[in-house]
């Protein structure tokens, strides 16, 4: 079995992004926090490794197991009996709860099968969420075939960064107010 190659998996698209979502956060005063299973810590990783720009990470989860999600997340056992692992609700459940664990603003997590999946399971099938302080929840479900575990992880870490730094577009710079419309069912509706 070959050993990944993390100058391979962090590509500098990834390196790229990671620097603009870390210049975001720190123009605007954020801090951030990641959960993560299938990238196991390289989105972390990515976010501590720009000198000057670090320090706008608060923390990192590595919840690869399921007994990890219960245990460090806090996420019922029955969530991921029902959804499974791998699913749109555990991969919000996993944001949400580890912005309740620290002190950031938002949280980015990613669940999927970045290798072979057992039966049932398919191969490249990645959830991506991101939490916020604001309450906002963004969720992306990507279906990345099997590429192999180092193509998934790459292009997890890439569509997760992205969705991040969409999510930190809209919050305001430091000091600054924002007014937040929300679209209902019965119209829309502002919030600050």
């Amino acid at each position: 079995m070959a050993e990944t190659d993390f100058g391979q998996v962090i590509s500098s698209d990834a390196r790229s992004l990671a620097h603009t979502v870390l210049e975001r956060a720190v123009s605007k005063g954020l801090l951030l926090a990641t959960a993560e299973s299938c990238t196991g810590g390289l989105l972390a990783t990515l976010l501590t490794d720009i000198p000057g720009l670090s320090h706008c990470f608060e923390c990192g989860f590595v919840v690869y197991s399921d007994q990890a999600k219960i245990g460090l997340l806090g996420i019922p056992h029955d969530v991921i009996d029902r959804h499974g692992a791998v699913s749109r609700t555990t991969a919000c459940q996993m944001a949400e709860r580890a912005l309740a664990r620290c002190g950031a603003h938002f949280a980015l997590s990613a669940t999927g099968f970045a290798g072979p999946a057992g039966p049932g399971d398919e191969a490249g099938l990645v959830h991506i969420a991101v939490a916020s302080t604001h309450g906002d929840i963004a969720h992306e479900e990507h279906h990345f075939g099997p590429l192999g575990r180092d193509q998934v992880r790459q292009k997890t870490l890439v569509t997760a960064l992205k969705l991040l730094a969409s999510q930190m577009e809209i919050w305001p710079v430091q000091g600054e107010k924002i007014t937040v419309f929300c679209r209902s069912n019965a119209g829309y509706f502002s919030t600050i």
